[in-house]
């Protein structure tokens, strides 16, 4: 057998053994229960159909856009590949490479060695996000060709991917997003109008499309994710389940209802601590999970299954969060995981689409608070679906003040400081992590980034995090972007602050400390530790003073030893690939974007910094902009082997505006 197929089962094989390891007792049993399962379905279930049929046509819960410029139809980006979705699609193909994954039972399909390709390019393109794009574009022609084109995606998506035959069938998740976007396809094409008025389209709905949808829906309710894995799959599987059934009257509907509601009821204030973060530690995650959130909130309250209190005080904790998140130039600075994930895909532009403002400007409807309008203030297309002439003319009343100062959110419970200066055209934005590594006992979306820090200045990425850029696939890249060298902390000995047991997987998880918060008219004194280092009988204790007179930030590592054993610390401070960046002595750079304001960096005298770009050997400067993309950038680079405690000072002061 050839060394990498070796070297690969040996790998996979170690997954195996780490995955266990992250499980109690009870999920050791419901695994083997579900792999029974699976087994099961794989002998009596393979290519089932149903035949479908609803009590009546669903009632309009959304709303039809006016859109007054052309729509186009043209090709739909995944991951920077493009998809022309006017011609028939390889559904198992993988666009990066032309690999194409096997037609074979969902569950024994190999998805994570890359082997096949990467799953994920595979499953965006099957999330049928596109197919709103159709739908609108046929209600704004009424032209048969674009309904047509729908009804033929459908139907070959269909006969290419029998039930449990397949890629498109291995991961829930996935079914309910096509299940939500199915949701919004019907009203957006006028299903009911055409179930009336056109006999070959309601054979084709009643034929295909309908025991299509309950067939996902029946999937949803059988394979939710449990235990370790009941992180933001367990919503959208939630989610999915209970939009399916309060909006079509399936046989199954109620009961759908019914555990969807109370998943998301139980989900959502166990997945968020009391001001509204979620805990997998994962920023970009947040505009994906909330509208999962969202999405039910709305369709609950209009088909007469409304949400608690409780859960909707969460979901507006939820966007306050992501207002104090935001800077002021729109961007949700990274941390953890990012994998450019969407619920629906509603923009006429989806290059310049920025979900986070466009659920601040929900936030802003539902709740009738212009705080979220400040950061938010286009009524856009898909809250013009969501909400309608309605929900425009609340928007339209609320008032945002003229005057709006950037403001301090220390979130000492849950580790993250948001500290802010400045006026409404000017902002220092420094972010302070001294969070959890992540959700549950896999951590899965989290990055081994404890102490570290990002810095925006008037709404400008100076200092960064670099992003996540893959999963499953590039698996030194994937150890990279998720490791502790990748984010502007102190890796120590050339470890991860915890053990890297897979692409989604972490054992031995860090625990931080917060040591002191203080905030006085003249500073912000931010202290904090982890025992990541412990074997290695290392305390790494961090102090950020932010000096409110003069924009400076003081940052202490104190790295304390149990012996004289000499230990290796490398430091890096990650730049935006935009910074221009020049070295002005031998431990002091300026670093700015072009005509923007100046930040000087000066690094403990002990140190011998270098600038470090795009380096492949060892991995070191690379940022990822969205997922499967990557490009060079400056890292402030310093290694130091010392024997004892060390304590290292950074200093970093902003031009004044």
């Amino acid at each position: 057998m050839p060394k990498a197929k070796i070297q690969q089962k040996k790998s996979r094989l170690n997954w195996y053994l780490s995955r266990i390891r992250t499980m109690s007792l009870p999920e050791v049993v419901y695994r083997v229960r579900t792999a029974l399962k699976k087994k099961k379905d794989q002998r009596f279930k393979m290519g089932y159909f149903p035949k479908s049929a609803i009590n009546h046509l669903p009632t309009p819960l959304l709303f039809l856009p006016k859109i007054e410029q052309e729509i186009k139809l043209g090709d739909y980006s995944i991951f920077g590949h493009n998809l022309n979705y006017q011609k028939p699609i390889n559904w198992h193909k993988d666009l990066m490479d032309g690999r194409e994954f096997p037609k074979k039972f969902s569950f024994d399909i190999d998805t994570r060695s890359g082997k096949n390709g990467t799953a994920k390019v595979v499953w965006e393109v099957n999330r049928l996000q596109f197919l709103l794009k159709i739908c609108l574009k046929y209600q704004q022609t009424k032209d048969r060709e674009y309904l047509d084109l729908f009804v033929q995606h459908i139907r070959e998506w269909n006969e290419a991917n029998p039930y449990l035959n397949g890629v498109n069938w291995y991961s829930n998740i996935e079914v309910n997003i096509r299940i939500i976007n199915w949701v919004f396809c019907w009203e957006m094409i006028g299903a009911n109008e055409l179930m009336a008025s056109d006999a070959d389209f309601k054979k084709f709905a009643e034929t295909t499309w309908l025991p299509l949808i309950e067939l996902h829906s029946r999937h949803a309710y059988r394979y939710e994710s449990k235990y370790s894995s009941s992180n933001n799959h367990l919503i959208a599987e939630a989610s999915g389940l209970f939009i399916a059934g309060c909006y079509w009257s399936f046989k199954d509907s109620e009961r759908w209802v019914k555990k969807g509601q109370a998943i998301l009821e139980e989900e959502i204030e166990k997945q968020h601590s009391a001001n509204g973060i979620n805990k997998e530690e994962a920023s970009e995650y947040i505009q994906f999970i909330t509208d999962f959130f969202l999405i039910a909130f709305l369709i609950g309250e209009r088909s007469g299954h409304g949400f608690s209190k409780t859960y909707t005080h969460t979901l507006k904790t939820i966007f306050d969060y992501i207002y104090h998140l935001m800077d002021m130039g729109g961007n949700v600075p990274y941390y953890g995981d990012d994998d450019d994930g969407k619920v629906i895909s509603l923009t006429t532009d989806e290059s310049h689409f920025n979900n986070f403002r466009s659920l601040l400007t929900s936030a802003a409807i539902v709740f009738k608070d212009p705080k979220y309008k400040g950061k938010a203030p286009l009524f856009d297309l898909k809250n013009q679906v969501l909400f309608g002439d309605a929900g425009r003319q609340i928007f339209d009343s609320l008032v945002v003040p003229q005057k709006v100062e950037p403001k301090t959110v220390l979130y000492k419970n849950e580790g993250h400081f948001f500290i802010k200066k400045g006026s409404d055209n000017s902002e220092v934005y420094l972010h302070v992590d001294i969070a959890p590594l992540g959700y549950l006992s896999i951590a899965a979306h989290g990055h081994a980034d404890a102490l570290s820090f990002f810095l925006n200045i008037d709404g400008k990425p100076y200092i960064i995090d670099p992003g996540t850029y893959t999963y499953h696939s590039f698996p030194e890249w994937r150890a990279y972007f998720k490791g502790t060298l990748a984010h502007n902390t102190v890796r120590i000995d050339g470890l991860d602050q915890s053990v890297n047991g897979g692409p989604c997987l972490w054992l031995n998880h860090y625990q931080t400390e917060v040591l002191e918060v203080k905030d006085t008219p003249e500073e912000i004194v931010l202290k904090g530790s982890h025992n990541g280092y412990a074997q290695q009988g290392v305390q790494h204790i961090r102090t950020y003073t932010i000096d409110k007179k003069d924009d400076s930030i003081l940052i202490v590592d104190e790295l304390n030893t149990e012996n004289n054993e000499p230990h290796t610390y490398e430091y890096p401070l990650h730049l935006h690939p935009d910074i221009q960046i020049e070295q002005v002595g031998a431990n002091q750079f300026t670093i700015e974007h072009h005509g923007e304001r100046k930040v000087s960096v000066l690094l403990d005298k002990r140190l011998s910094p270098e600038i470090v770009r795009g380096s492949k050997s060892p991995l070191l400067g690379w940022f990822s902009p969205s997922f499967l993309q990557k490009q060079p950038t400056s890292v402030i680079y310093s290694k130091i082997e010392v024997s004892g405690n060390l304590q290292l000072t950074t200093k970093i002061n902003v031009q004044k505006k």
